[in-house]
Parts: structure tokens; sequence; C-alpha cells
């Protein structure tokens, strides 16, 4: 399992996410960032910025859909005094705000065509100009765009500028939706669980198995987002120490039988998981309680958290190193007595 900042997963689909993240923070270029409504770009963006040599600067974000279009000017590059009627005072707009640090535009594909043609000209040659200004500024600040539309299609139908596409998705991410990334979902759930839990002040442990068997065939077409907020209604609303699909308000859907072994391996995988992290959860950690619990070996145990990347998820690995060490040492010896 890998976590960064909020986001976390051990996905094949989020991991690549993750790598492409670093490599990303290292330079200055605009990213671009696509997916469905839900799927995490604005932390996406917060974890590049983090990530960054600008770190330390301002983090900004404007939603450019939830502004009106007569105002959205205003609120990215600024305003003189008396530029409009509610121009009052001079305004700086996010572009200046985020000075030495990072502006995320939201829904950058709702930009007006003249709109879209400042910000070009400010990913060309850093420089813009207030609403009724003539200075013409010098702005350090990178950009971070996200969409969940088809930009090319938009392109297509003449509603966005080809040139701003190729600038802004020089470095183009794209977030997987929520149902392809099936083995991450009990990990965010009980990421979500721990912190609303913690802020209603309840003592609340898990899931039962009916609650991960209807999060597991729900499509969440509300991705990351649906299920933050499926999980903090839960937590409102449960009355035991663990969430039913009842509090998640999840009907349980009946999954599609197949006989593949590829489906057989997948489920198989799918089920230790959830085992394993159930398990992490209710003992907080504890290898040996986990290891009862389980019925298995801590060796065993050991080797299913490497393989699916939850060693990170128990306190501290270091008690699993040492036992790890242990059991090398233990079984060199056994195979030195089988010698002798």
């Amino acid at each position: 399992m890998e976590v960064l900042g909020e986001m976390v997963g051990a996905s094949p689909a989020i991991c690549e996410v993750f790598n492409l993240i670093r490599k990303v923070a290292t330079t200055d270029m605009p990213v671009l960032l696509t997916g469905e409504t839900g799927t995490g770009k604005e932390l996406t963006a917060q974890a590049i910025h983090v990530r960054s040599f600008r770190k330390e600067g301002p983090f900004i974000s404007l939603n450019c859909e939830a502004i009106p279009e007569t105002l959205l000017e205003s609120e990215l590059f600024g305003h003189e005094r008396g530029a409009g009627v509610d121009a009052v005072n001079q305004k700086k707009g996010k572009l200046e705000a985020a000075a030495g640090g990072t502006v995320f535009l939201d829904e950058v594909g709702n930009l007006l065509p003249s709109l879209q043609v400042k910000l070009l000209k400010f990913l060309q040659d850093g420089t813009c100009q207030r609403v009724g200004g003539q200075e013409t500024l010098r702005v350090d600040a990178r950009v971070i765009a996200a969409t969940n539309i088809n930009l090319k299609a938009s392109i297509g139908q003449g509603t966005f500028r080809e040139d701003l596409y190729y600038r802004l998705g020089a470095l183009h991410l794209h977030l997987p939706p929520l149902r392809e990334r099936d083995e991450d979902t009990l990990f965010m759930a009980m990421g979500f669980l721990r912190r609303a839990a913690a802020d209603s002040h309840k003592l609340i442990s898990g899931f039962t198995s009916e609650a991960v068997d209807a999060m597991r065939a729900h499509p969440w077409p509300g991705n990351v987002r649906e299920l933050n907020n499926r999980v903090r209604r839960a937590v409102v609303m449960a009355e035991g120490h663990e969430i039913t699909s009842r509090d998640l308000d999840l009907v349980k859907e009946v999954h599609p039988t197949s006989d593949s072994l590829h489906s057989l391996r997948a489920a198989h995988r799918r089920i230790e998981i959830e085992l394993l992290v159930r398990a992490i959860n209710l003992h907080r950690g504890n290898l040996s309680r986990i290891a009862r619990d389980l019925e298995v070996s801590r060796s065993t145990l050991y080797r299913k958290l490497r393989a699916y990347g939850l060693e990170k998820s128990v306190p501290s690995n270091t008690s699993l190193r040492a036992s790890d060490r242990a059991t090398r040492r233990d079984t060199t010896r056994s195979s030195a007595v089988e010698h002798l």
C-alpha cells in the first residue's frame, strides 16, 4: 500500500499515478489532470505541489465552473479600481496570489475563449494584465489544470483552443475511476472511517462483512468523493461498533459469476486483502493478534503483508523486519539441523 498525503492505494492503476506525481513534481511545467468527477484531482494537485520546490509557496485553487462567467476573468487575473461596477478597489487575481507557488484551475474546460487566450499568454511568457489595467505583470506561478470533460472533443467542436490544450497537457495525468481500483476501495473506506469516527467521537472498529461485499459490488459513479460521503453518513447513522450496508445506504448487489482462472485469482486476492485490512484495523496493527485471529503463522502473515503492500499500514514495521530476520535465522538453523 502507498500513501501520498490523503491519497492511498495499492492497485496498479493508482500506483502508476503515484509514480507520475513524483516525476512531475520535480519539474515546473504545467500539468493537466483528467478524470471523472470525484476522482481526486485537487488532492493530486496538492500532492504535486507539496513535493515540488514551490512547496513553501501558496496553493491557490479556482473552480472555473463555479464562478459566473462575468466574474471569472476578475477572479483569475484581478482588476484595477473602477474597472467595473463592483471594482471599488484594486484586486489581485488568483494568478498573482499564487506567486511563488501553484494555482490549481479546476474545470479549465469551461473557460471562455477570451480567457483561454489570456491563460495561454501567461503560460507562454509568465505575464498577464488585470482587468481594466495597462500594466503588464510578471508572475512566477505554476499552473495545474483539471477537467472531467474530453478536451480533444471540445477542440473538435471549437470550444477549446488546441494550442492551449498542448501547452497545458505536456504533462498529463489521468486519474482512474474507483471502479477500476477495486482493491483500493476498502483501504480508503477505512481511512475515511477513522477520520469520521474521530470527528464524531464514536468508537467504530470497521465494516461488517456484508458492508464490505456491498462496497465491492457498488459501481461508485461518484468515485472517491461518493465513498467519503457515504462513510461519513454511515458513521452518523451507525448504532453499533461496525458499519453496515444499511448505514452506507447501499443495497448489496450480486457479483456476476465467472469461472475464469483470472477472475478466481482476482477474487482470492480481494478477499485476502479485505481480511487483512479488517484485522489490522480491529487489532490496531498488533501483529501477534492479527496472526492469531486469522489463524496463520507469523511468517505467513509477514509474507502476505509484503505481497499486498500492507506492511506500511501497521504502526511500525521495525518489529516486522526484526521478526522476519529471526524467521530467516530459524529457517537457516532448521536447514542446518536437517543436514546433520
